[in-house]
Order: C-alpha cells, then structure tokens, then sequence
C-alpha cells in the first residue's frame, strides 16, 4: 500500500502547467513560459570556471557534513557585510540547494502537531515540509491591498502552546513583495522562532530588504544560490541556525544527505566574491522587465494595486475574466500558448489571481503579452 503522505500530498501545480506545455513543445507548438521562477541567464563565467577546476584538481570527494568550511566562512562574511550581523561557520550548514534544507530544518524544529504560522498566499511547498513531519500549518491570510503585508496582530491570533514558528518570505513568491523593516521587528517581537526564507535577497529592484537575524536571533535563515546566480541547476543552498540546532541537524544531513557536492561548494564561493558584476546586470535586466510586464498586465485589466519590488513574480488579480484560476491557466496555456501560474497553487487566499515571472527574456515577455491580449479579446 502507498503511505498515507505519499497519497495525500498535494501536487505542486506550476510544475504541472510546465509538464503540460512541455507536451505540447513535443507536439511542435511554441509556448511562452511565463509561469517558473527559474532564471534565462546562463550562470555566470566566473563560478563555472571555479567548478571546473575543482574537478579538474580532484575535489570530487564528500566534504563536512556541515559543508566546506571556506564556504561557510564566505557566507558569514556576505551576512556581516550587506547587513551587519555577525554568526559563526558553526550556525551554517550546507545542502543540496534549499528545498533540503527546510526539511532538515522543520525536522529539527517540529514535534508531530506542532504549528507553524504561514501566509496565505505563500510558496506552495511550505505547508507541505511542515505536514510531512507531522507538523501542521497554520494560515494567516495577507491582501493585496495591504502590500501583502504580515499582520502581527493576525499572527498574533494563531499563537498557542503548540506553536513553534512564524515563517516569513521577503522578497516574496508568489507576490513579489518585501516586508518593511518595522514589521519585521514586531514580528520577531512576538518571541516565537522566525524561519525567514531569504532566497530572493539581492533580486530587489525598489526600497531594501532586510535579514531577520538583524531583528532576532531566534530565528532561522533559509538561502541559496539558484535565483540571485542563476544556478538552479546546480543545487546549493545553506540554513543559518541558532547555535543549538546546528548539532541536530548537522546529524539529520550526515543521515540523509550526507553533504552537498564538493566542486558546486567551492563554485559557491566564487559565486559570493568573484560574481557582483554579473548580478548587478542580471538584476537591471529584470528591473527592466518587471516595469513592462506591469505596464503590459494593467493595459490588458489585470488588478496590481501594489507593485511587486523584489524576486521575479508578479501576482496580478485575475478576478474581473475567471474567478477559477486553475481553469483559467489552463485554458490560457490551451488557447494562447502562454504558460502562467494559478494563483490556487499557492493557497486558498490566491484564488483569482494568476503569477506571472519575469524571468525570461524581454522578447519572451512581449510575445507573451501580445497572446494574451488577442486571447482576453476573444474571452471577453
């Protein structure tokens, strides 16, 4: 019989809408994606060449559980220099990209039905880490009039002897919105452990984001390198724990893991000192394409009454053509040939909104646009 998780475990529906208009690339129809939060851009030169003369020398071995130390030694020193805070190579461990890492994080965090407290919207996979230990989500809904902002009082609410954390995601998917520097501090306030997934910290096109362990150190720090260098594929990710959650779960990856690839580590490294020019042009470029994206989606009705400032999403309000967003998607990916996201995938509270990314080429997004203009045309 097949575990009761297993069964019940809902799909991650972006990767669906992406299945889909893959069989259609192999029935020879050209699709514009616009639903995946995966860079165009190569990875930069700087960070290949580093992987290629670490295999090159050899360094195709296991590494400390933990990672390499030089690695976690780079990344206290980026942690110290872009927001002034100060940890140890002890409180970083490295894993194979960050996916693994809120497992070994919830794993060492949540006893079976303890909560964690999510937003509604929210990245799809969270509630789903949380459930698989047993753990159980708790939702506080944010709105778009409010800049999908966190509500402390709203969290304030869900707060009870089961609850172990608060989880926070500036700049955000599926929204594409940061948390103000005010909120984040009444946040840590509320003395419950902070995860705050950190991922698309460097994608910020307006105003700063901000690292929780500015606020707290009762908190922990989810990261990587797939988004801000364009290294999806390589698989590197870290967390950033309070000392006392290092050990357990330094011994949960020895046991599932056993340690990220050596040669993508010493990459890591050159990602974080050698490649800044690289990022600063990427992250032009998107600037560049989230201004027309956003221009473009109000043009054809879509809602965005608060811009998105950071990643590479833009969350626009669907509701005036199809209040079913599943449907909605998939019709548009049927008829126009453009792959976006249903809102449903990430929570109840996103029902009627559809994400679109940006992170494909400008051209891309034109075409992309024109489709879905001829398609509402027709739809209305």
């Amino acid at each position: 019989m097949i575990s009761r998780k297993a069964q019940e475990i809902p799909p991650f529906i972006v990767m669906e809408v992406l299945e889909k208009a893959g069989e259609m690339e192999r029935k020879g129809e050209d699709i514009i994606h616009l639903e995946i939060g995966e860079p165009d851009f190569d990875t930069p030169e700087c960070i290949k060449e580093a992987a290629s003369r670490a295999m090159r020398e050899g360094k195709t071995k296991y590494t400390h559980s933990l990672g390499l130390i030089e690695l976690r030694e780079a990344i206290c020193e980026h942690y110290r220099d872009k927001y002034g805070v100060e940890i140890t190579p002890a409180q970083v461990l490295i894993t194979s990209g960050t996916s693994p890492a809120m497992l070994l994080l919830f794993s060492a965090l949540l006893n079976p039905g303890d909560e964690v407290v999510i937003t509604d919207p929210h990245y799809p996979c969270y509630p789903n880490f949380v459930s698989l230990v047993d753990g159980v989500p708790s939702f506080v809904n944010v709105y778009e009039a409010e800049g999908f902002q966190y509500r402390p009082e709203e969290i304030r609410k869900k707060i009870n002897p089961k609850t172990k954390g608060i989880v926070i995601n500036s700049p955000s998917n599926p929204t594409g919105n940061l948390l103000s520097a005010e909120r984040m501090k009444e946040i840590a306030e509320l003395g419950l452990m902070v995860i705050s997934d950190e991922i698309y910290h460097g994608l910020v096109y307006e105003g700063k984001e901000h690292c929780i362990l500015e606020f707290t150190d009762r908190a922990f720090v989810l990261n990587g390198f797939s988004k801000l260098y364009a290294m999806t594929g390589w698989r590197l990710g870290y967390v950033i724990a309070p000392q006392e959650f290092a050990r357990p779960m330094q011994k949960l990856q020895q046991n599932l893991f056993i340690s990220a690839n050596c040669f993508v580590q010493l990459a890591g490294i050159a990602a974080l000192r050698e490649a800044s020019q690289d990022v600063a042009r990427m992250r032009e470029t998107y600037d560049t394409r989230r201004r027309y994206m956003l221009k473009r989606l109000q043009e054809l009705g879509f809602g965005i009454s608060s811009p998105p400032t950071g990643a590479f999403y833009i969350l626009a309000n669907a509701k005036r053509f199809n209040q079913d967003s599943y449907r909605f998607a998939f019709d548009i990916l049927k008829q126009a040939r453009v792959a976006v996201t249903p809102g449903i995938d990430f929570g109840r509270n996103a029902e009627g909104y559809l994400r679109f990314s940006y992170a494909v080429s400008l051209e891309k997004i034109q075409e992309g646009m024109e489709r879905l203009e001829k398609y509402l045309a027709d739809y209305r």
